[in-house]
């Protein structure tokens, strides 16, 4: 009986290496053999389809763009692009604003190229012929602002030098080339701050290509202030209250630049005079009640005509209430809203670039700052690539009473 355990145990084993040698011959057979396509290679794909990122998932991109390092990276090309400068070391009272790139797209999150058709637009700026590209966030140094502003204009030049896509059509090819002093196309750069003081850079960058260009300045602050330099540093005379005199001292405004949504204190009638000086007119946030908001589009307008311009908002021009998450809040500003309507009536300018800036995430709830400064991106987006501001809805298809 044990001699015919043995034997059945012996020949038990001997099957079973023939089975394992022959599993092994298979697979490294199946290494080898060419892929097929077998619909069970994967499961997902053959079942659910492409991999697409919702609106709370995936790499954090604004509106789910293509991102890439375009500082680094010079493969790319584009028409727009969106560019971080996480910049906050210039402020006069809250710090925060170099979490505002982020801030921003975690509040585009919602939004997305595939549906971004919107009625007051009424198209999708994404599918006009452009190529928008986020390009991530300029790695600022913290710690030295010279520094810091030096790389901000070192980037911003460098994307302005690439080239421009060569879709036809492409809104960004037809007016920048005007301008230019070489007369070639450049992309425009929508900035993510920062603090506002990275406007000087970035005037400064486009000084060289442009020569001086008009500003329209959203915000409830003048930034026009020119401050004696503290304990002999001439550095300190920068900050986000005083860029744009520096920049008129350096000759890189024309004087015809607006300020929309003003109502901060200030010294007296001398801060408007010197303002004035500085190549500025006012429209301040009364305004829009007082003549409407048709009248601060045309005065704008106006005040700007064909010249290049360049259009920084501070995300304080919107009410406290609307938008708490910036470092000089000022009660009584103007609705998210009003602002994105005057936007609306800016289409057909010649924009060179934008920003919006002063966002500090830290102090926001709900992300409700993030996504208004997101929404106004948008805008700035289709602005952008409209060669007039858009009909309202009921001139593009009226309405029908059909009793």
């Amino acid at each position: 009986m044990a001699i015919h355990l043995q034997l059945a145990f012996v020949l038990s084993a001997l099957a079973f290496s023939l089975v394992l040698a022959h599993t092994h011959e298979q697979t490294v057979l199946d290494a080898q053999a060419p892929a097929t396509e077998d619909a069970n290679a994967n499961p997902w794909l053959t079942k659910y389809g492409k991999q697409v990122d919702l609106g709370y998932t995936g790499p954090l991109s604004f509106s789910h763009l293509d991102y890439a390092r375009c500082l680094e990276d010079d493969s790319n090309d584009f028409d727009i692009a969106i560019l971080g400068m996480p910049f906050d070391t210039a402020v006069s009272y809250r710090p925060g604003a170099r979490f505002g790139p982020h801030g921003i797209r975690v509040g585009s999150r919602r939004q997305h190229g595939q549906r971004a058709y919107t009625l007051s637009w009424g198209m999708n700026p994404y599918v006009q012929g452009s190529k928008v590209l986020d390009c991530g966030d300029i790695p600022l140094n913290a710690y030295d602002n010279a520094l810091a502003l030096d790389q901000m204009e070192v980037a911003y030049s460098t994307l302005l030098a690439r080239s421009v896509t060569k879709s036809e059509g492409a809104a960004s090819q037809e007016l920048t080339h005007i301008f230019a002093k070489d007369g070639k196309a450049h992309p425009r750069i929508v900035t993510l701050g920062g603090d506002h003081t990275i406007v000087l850079p970035i005037l400064r960058s486009l000084n060289k290509v442009y020569g001086p260009v008009s500003v329209i300045h959203f915000d409830a602050h003048l930034d026009t202030w020119g401050y004696a330099p503290a304990s002999g540093s001439a550095q300190s005379r920068i900050t986000h209250g005083s860029f744009f005199h520096v920049a008129w001292e350096e000759g890189l405004m024309s004087n015809s630049s607006i300020h929309a949504g003003i109502r901060c204190k200030m010294t007296g009638e001398v801060d408007i005079t010197g303002d004035e000086e500085t190549g500025f007119k006012i429209v301040s946030t009364d305004d829009i009640d007082d003549l409407g908001i048709n009248e601060v589009i045309r005065r704008i307008r106006k005040r700007i005509g064909d010249n290049p311009v360049y259009l920084s908002l501070d995300i304080d021009v919107i009410d406290p209430g609307l938008a708490p998450a910036t470092g000089t809040p000022e009660a009584g500003g103007w609705t998210t809203r009003e602002v994105k309507r005057i936007i609306r009536g800016l289409a057909g300018l010649n924009f060179v670039g934008a920003d919006v800036v002063e966002v500090a995430p830290a102090y926001d709830h709900a992300d409700v700052t993030s996504i208004a400064a997101a929404d106004i991106i948008h805008d700035f987006l289709s602005m952008m690539m409209s060669s007039e501001p858009p009909k309202s809805r009921d001139e593009r298809n009226p309405w029908k009473d059909e009793l």
